[in-house]
């Protein structure tokens, strides 16, 4: 793929995969799609050396991306739908410091993984501890003693997830990664101006009358731009050959992504109660039944699909170098295993429902993510541009250019209405 092909394939990629997550919520949703932008990127790269890590990798973007699912937001998005600026800015605003910690930490985690070297092995342990002592210290600093809090009465976790990524950005900076850390930062800003400004598209199609997911939307938005500043991140810069990979933690890493990952997104989102409710709004008169019908679904899919995922890596191991089709599969795999996830949790596949418009865009973007890897299979793969490193006054353009965009969709969103339902006020 080009550059603008393979920013416009990582956008779609995790836009849908955030689109999704939004039936499933919280850290294992996240995860799921953060995986889906760490394998996209490994398609459209074709390296040999990244494909051999492969499971590693996109684990790694996984539960990068995964770690601010902790945080709250929902009534961080009812600031943006007031009427007066100070409140809807600050929601926006708000919401672009969360989708940043999610990208920040999602693109560090995924670009530290690729910057490993045979000669520059990162300490896993010692930032894993850095970055738990980080989260415990801004919280307890920032909520409990200063008592600055983004989302009252909600959970405050944002300042955990803020302090794990500034403990991440001091060990990228002191050891060198700065590959790693400039991934971070463009994934941070994509993802939260994608945020932000997905909120404001959420309040202006509400606005509109039109009966649609627009909550939905804002998801993809988040991961639109997350993924679009994810991959500016990769493409623009050349990487070192990566470390070699180890079978161990390969398989580690696939029965992360083909079955722990599925089985939590079943316990957690999937739970019989969820499935009772949705039989009574049907007027099915046997809820219990109907709710073991459909969990046996969700695992008979994890099953096949989980089995075929492990087959296919059983496969691509006997060879010396995996080849570019192991990690379209694996992607596509993946990207359907989550599909197919979604429509058993919102009952698609019960007998008389039919396909929601948004639940038919999914499969136009997958449909549309088939196309750009088809055309492109059998291309070589483009060299990565050598940027030059970008001086500090550009990020805080790039920041500020955020910034006056979100205002100018603050003023045009309280002069578009009188207050949406939902709505709340900061101040």
């Amino acid at each position: 793929m080009t550059k603008k092909q393979t920013l416009i394939f990582v956008a779609l990629a995790l836009g849908l995969g955030w689109a999704i997550r939004g039936h499933f919520g919280h850290e294992h949703g996240a995860a799921w799609a953060g995986a889906m932008a760490g394998l996209a990127i490994l398609v459209a790269a074709k390296r040999d050396d990244w494909n051999a890590r492969l499971p590693v990798l996109a684990t790694l973007a996984g539960i990068g991306w995964g770690v601010g699912g902790m945080m709250s937001y929902g009534i961080i998005v009812g600031y943006g739908r007031g009427v007066d600026f100070g409140n809807v800015y600050y929601g926006l605003t708000m919401l672009g410091v969360v989708g940043g910690l999610y990208g920040f930490i999602g693109g560090g985690w995924f670009g530290l993984g690729l910057e490993s070297t045979e000669e520059h092995k990162p300490d896993w342990p010692r930032l894993l501890t850095e970055m738990i002592a980080g989260g415990l210290i801004a919280w307890y600093v920032l909520i409990a003693q200063f008592e600055w809090k983004m989302t009252p009465p909600r959970s405050e976790l944002w300042s955990a997830c803020f302090g794990a990524s500034v403990a991440l950005a001091w060990y990228l900076y002191r050891n060198d990664y700065k590959r790693a850390l400039r991934l971070a930062g463009y994934a941070a800003l994509g993802g939260g101006f994608g945020f932000g400004f997905g909120n404001f598209l959420q309040t202006m199609g509400t606005v509109s009358g039109m009966s649609f997911n627009w909550w939905n939307v804002m998801e993809f938005s988040l991961g639109f731009f997350g993924g679009l500043g994810m991959a500016y991140g990769v493409v623009t810069r050349e990487w070192p050959k990566s470390i070699k990979p180890s079978k161990t933690t390969n398989w580690l890493a696939v029965i992360f992504l083909l079955l722990a990952l599925p089985i939590t997104n079943i316990i957690q989102a999937m739970e019989a109660d969820h499935f009772m409710r949705g039989a009574e709004a049907l007027g099915i008169a046997d809820g219990a039944a109907f709710a073991r019908t459909q969990i046996r679904w969700a695992w008979l899919v994890a099953l096949v699909l989980g089995g075929a995922g492990i087959v296919l890596h059983v496969r691509s191991s006997r060879s010396q170098e995996r080849s570019p089709a192991y990690a379209s599969s694996m992607f596509f795999l993946v990207t359907l295993y989550y599909l197919v996830f979604s429509h058993i949790q919102k009952l698609v596949f019960v007998k008389g429902q039919r396909f929601q418009l948004e639940q038919l865009l999914y499969w136009v973007i997958f449909a549309a993510l088939a196309a750009m890897w088809f055309v492109s299979r059998k291309k070589e793969r483009q060299p990565f541009d050598v940027a030059k490193t970008e001086p500090w006054p550009r990020w805080l353009l790039l920041i500020g250019g955020a910034l006056a965009i979100l205002a100018i969709c603050t003023l045009i969103s309280i002069s578009s209405h009188q207050g949406i339902g939902g709505y709340h006020e900061r101040f």
